[in-house]
Order: structure tokens, then sequence, then C-alpha cells
């Protein structure tokens, strides 16, 4: 049991985010209680490590305040797994008590000193622009890991350099979900990237007002803020982030007069505004195809990217270098294999409507798109637009296959429906469609969450990576 003498920081949650924070709060030298409401044989597993670190741990406790109660009066933190609810009314009565209540990455951010951070967070895009971001500024020979919303946590990556007593890094490179920025408003990125907006996680924050607010702060909060004014929603609201770095993969003069971008494209290049003390239209930065990934949005990712590794003093020449080495993200329109001139693409990340229609616009069709999983809110009828367009058939799975037969048939979509329980039955019929009717592509894009049937979107990539690799 933790010691009842000292002040004790309770964690709460066992998963990646809640066992990075533990260890780190123990390295630092916290008194650590890590609380947990579920219990199974695997917790068990991952409680009985963390005991033989000194770390306390109690499986099947709810989040309630009667479990604080019970601890005492010693309770001076207590931090949260991003998959807990910000606004559960236990922690709402901590925050009001007084008890210090934080996310795991708002954790990463004070442990991590005087490292600057790159926060990157948006609907849609945000895993590519992070990738991205951290492969410029290596390739640069700079030292900027990756992490929070994908790879390691904040708190994993931290841990890792204090563990060993390595140098800390020149830059950390985190992705940041609503969820993670709600519960860390003391975060505050040297560089911020904002992708898109569009609906989401609204059975969680409940308006798209709230969601937007949520994403805004960290962009107040971040000494360069640089947004993609490409996307409606932002331009929409250019005015209520004074300070910002636009970059736009079309033409200057497609914008409104209130957005000056500081990187666009033309003539097949990409071009930098001028800098302050210099005149004339701008300066060639680098070619506009360096990035082989296909699609207009990977190339709104690019300027994102390139944006933030002007910031952090890279040349147009290194990026562009960078760039044309750069193969792609695991699980965002993943090439996996060619076989009798049909393309496989894993584009599990695909977690809502938005970012599914994304990828039917980025690949040219026929195609047969697999989609189902654990459905989101959200309005499908751009989405279905471009499935009319793009896909010859279209195979439902999984928790949501009912609903999209619905959505579709109420569409007219005039292709080939299928129904199959599982992607184990879906990706061999997707095979046997996509030569029947002589598509070019079979593309997982499930514009569902995974929860129905698997831990994450990487487990339902890596599962549908192992099906086609063994057609």
């Amino acid at each position: 049991m933790a010691d009842a003498t000292r002040e004790l920081t309770v964690v709460v949650g066992l998963a990646r985010s809640g066992i990075g924070a533990a260890r780190l709060l123990n390295h630092l030298g916290h008194a650590v209680l890590v609380i947990e409401s579920q219990s199974s044989p695997a917790l068990e597993t991952k409680a009985s490590e963390l005991r033989q670190a000194g770390i306390d741990v109690q499986l099947g406790v709810p989040l309630h305040g009667d479990a604080f109660a019970a601890l005492g009066p010693t309770t001076a933190t207590v931090v949260v797994s991003p998959g807990i609810r910000w606004d559960h009314p236990t922690l709402v009565e901590l925050r009001n008590s007084g008890v210090s209540t934080k996310g795991e990455m708002e954790l990463a951010f004070q442990a991590s000193g005087d490292v600057p951070w790159i926060g990157i967070t948006g609907t849609n895009g945000k895993t590519t622009v992070t990738h991205l971001v951290s492969h410029l500024l290596q390739h640069a020979g700079l030292d900027a890991p990756m992490g929070g919303n994908v790879g390691f946590s904040g708190a994993e990556l931290v841990l890792e350099r204090l563990e060993r007593g390595d140098p800390q890094p020149n830059w950390l490179v985190m992705e940041l979900s609503s969820y993670q920025i709600e519960s860390a408003p003391q975060v505050a990125p040297r560089v911020g990237i904002w992708t898109t907006l569009t609906p989401d996680h609204l059975e969680r924050h409940g308006t798209i007002e709230a969601y937007r607010a949520i994403k805004h702060s960290l962009l107040e909060r971040s000494t360069s803020p640089i947004l993609n004014a490409d996307d409606a929603d932002l331009r929409a609201h250019a005015a209520g982030l004074q300070r910002a770095i636009w970059v736009t993969a079309g033409s200057r003069e497609d914008l409104p007069p209130t957005i000056q971008p500081s990187l666009w494209i033309e003539a097949g290049q990409v071009w930098q505004a001028p800098q302050p003390g210099e005149t004339g239209p701008g300066k060639l930065l680098m070619a506009a195809d360096c990035l082989a990934m296909p699609g207009a949005h990977n190339r709104q990712n690019m300027l994102l990217a390139a944006a933030a590794g002007l910031e952090a003093g890279l040349s147009g020449a290194q990026m562009e270098q960078a760039f044309r080495s750069f193969t792609g993200v695991p699980h965002r329109l993943e090439l996996i294999r060619e076989q009798q001139g049909i393309s496989f693409y894993n584009d599990s990340k695909a977690t809502n409507y938005d970012a599914a229609e994304v990828a039917l616009h980025a690949l040219d069709g026929p195609l047969v798109v697999l989609a189902g999983g654990e459905s989101k809110q959200g309005n499908p009828n751009s989405w279905l637009a471009a499935l009319q367009q793009k896909a010859a058939a279209v195979v439902l799975y999984g928790a949501a296959q009912a609903e999209f037969d619905q959505l579709l048939s109420q569409a007219g979509f005039s292709g080939v429906v299928h129904c199959c329980d599982n992607l184990a039955e879906a990706v061999p019929l997707a095979d046997q469609l996509a030569r029947s009717h002589r598509c070019l592509a079979v593309l997982l894009s499930p514009a569902c969450a995974s929860f129905d049937q698997y831990n994450d979107f990487e487990a339902r990539g890596d599962h549908f990576r192992e099906l086609v690799m063994s057609l």
C-alpha cells in the first residue's frame, strides 16, 4: 500500500498512458497509486509488473468520490488517462475541492522541462503530419521523437530519456487528441499545428462548438500556430487566431483577403512568402511533388509539416530531400500490395465519415471499399456521394453493417453491397469483387471506430494486412 504519511498522486486508468504516467511519477519520487475500475487476468499482470516497481495498484475500484475519501486527506494530485471523460462528476468534484487534476499529457509536458514541443491536432490528418514532422527533423539530424496520441505516450517518451540518462531531445513531436488537450490546459507548444476541423467525438464533447474550442485552446497557447487554409471550418473562424501561420495546397488567389498564406503551391512549386526585410513575391522553397503519398490532402499535410520545419530552422532543400525519402504512414492510405493489377490499401485510421471521404477522393476508381465497425455521430452525405462516384462495390462488416446498408440504400447507391460479420470474411470477398468488376483497388476505409471487434485502429489495420498478404 502507498505510504499514508506522504502526499499521494493517484493515476486513474491502467491503459498505456496510465502505466506511463505511473512509472514517470515513480521515477520522479512521487508516492503513486493506480486505480482501475475493471479487473481481469490481463490487468492483474500489468498491476503485478507495476507493484514490482514499487507502485501500488488497486483493481476493481470505480471512479467515485468514496474511493478518494477512503484514501484520506493525502491525495495531492490526480492524473487521468485520455479515455476517461474530463467532465466525469468525480473529477469535477475533485477539482472543485482543490485537488490538482490533470491529464497524462500535462504531466509529460511539465516533466519534459525546457524541451520545445511541436503539438499537432485536428480531426483528420494529424497522424500523417506528426510522422512527417518527426521525419523532417530527424532527417536533418535533429533528435525529435514523436508520441502522444500515436506510438509512445507522452509520459513514456519523457521517462525513457530520464531512465537511460540520455540527453534530452531537440524537440518533442506530439500528436494531441481533443481528449488529451482538454485535460492539459498548461500544455503550450513552441509550434502548434491544426490540420482540419469536422464534427467528431460529439458523443463526448456534445457540440462542434465545444470540440472546436478545445482544439483552438491549444493553438492559442502555441508560440507559432500553423493552420490549414484549405479547411473550410478553419477559414471560417480565421479571425479567432490573429497570429496564425497559414498554408494552402492551392493558389493564394483562392483565399479570402483576410488570410495571407506563408506557404502555397504555384506552377508545381512550393513558395514561401517574403520574410521581414525581404521584397518580391516570395521565394521558391521546393518541388510540390516531392511527397509521393496520393491525394490533395497529403499536399496540405506536407505544407503543414514544412511550415513546422521552417520554424525549426530547416531549409527547403533539406525538407525536399526528406519528403522524397518518406515511405508513408501505417494505416493511412498504406499500400499493402499489388496483385494482378489490383492495389490493396489499408486506411484503418479513417475512423469517421470525413476521413473515409478523403481516402476515396485520393484514389482513382473503380474501387471495392470495406467499411464498418462501431459507428460515430456525423453527417454521412458527402461520404455517400464519394462512394457513388468511386466505388463499384462496398463490403460492410461489423456492428455498423446494418446501419450502413440502410444509408447506402436510402442514398440510392448504384453499386453492389455485401454484408459480412468480420474482416476475415470481407477481405476474400472484396478480392473476388475487385476481379469481377475490374476494379483498380481494394480500400479498407472503415468510417467507424474499431472497438466493436478490435482494441484500436492499429489492430484492425494489422489484421487487414495479414488477410491481404495471405490471399
